[in-house]
């Protein structure tokens, strides 16, 4: 009998593309279903192939992860209900305001959380660092808390100031490289506080 403890199976790539796959089908499909005959075709061809992604990438993270991130669930249940409002209203403002409210919630959960003590993010990402302690939870949630809280309010600018086709390239492209660099800068204070080389920083779903 074999007393070796199995190794917790890792879905690095698979996560990667349930939480990107449908933002960039969402980018794809706007940009082909675009129609200069009617500016908002893209935007509407897009928000319904998003809403169709975003439930196969709820049904294939249960099935194969074997559960549903809590991201990931807020993200599908506001991204069905505000894309059937612009599906309906034929106005993409509705699916421009979904990034809003998610940074928002977010931000304010991990913020109040660490106002009270509680490393909430550990929760949000369903993860643990290996060796990173209690103080280095609460740093890091604070500072995806405050980052959140910044992604909510540039989404809000730039829904308000720039064009649709321009506010989905940036918040594509440049909120999700973005995303990766601030995750990227935060390693070197995991690593003071006892995080083991090699472990993958981990970085929370696009909304």
């Amino acid at each position: 009998m074999n007393d070796t403890p199995t190794a917790k199976p890792k879905h690095g790539m698979l996560n990667f593309l349930l939480d990107f796959g449908p933002l960039l089908l969402f980018f794809v499909a706007s940009k082909l279903g675009s129609s200069d005959a009617d500016p908002k075709q893209g935007a509407i061809v897009g928000t319904g192939t998003f809403m169709v992604a975003i439930v196969i990438a709820v049904i294939v993270s249960k099935w194969k992860i074997g559960k549903i991130s809590p991201m990931l669930k807020l993200t599908a249940a506001l991204g069905v209900f505000f894309g059937a409002l612009t599906l309906w209203f034929h106005d993409e403002r509705f699916i421009q305001i979904k990034p809003t409210l998610i940074y928002a919630f977010f931000g304010l959960l991990l913020i109040g959380g660490w106002v009270r003590g509680k490393a909430l993010l550990r929760y949000v990402l369903e993860a643990a660092y290996d060796g990173l302690d209690d103080k280095g939870w609460l740093k890091l949630s604070l500072n995806w808390g405050l980052f959140f809280a910044a992604l909510a309010t540039a989404n809000e600018a730039m829904r308000a100031t720039l064009s649709f086709d321009l506010w989905l390239t940036l918040k594509v492209w440049g909120v999700t490289i973005l995303t990766f660099l601030f995750a990227m800068a935060n390693i070197p204070m995991l690593l003071k506080h006892g995080l083991k080389l090699g472990e993958e920083p981990k970085v929370p779903p696009q909304a």
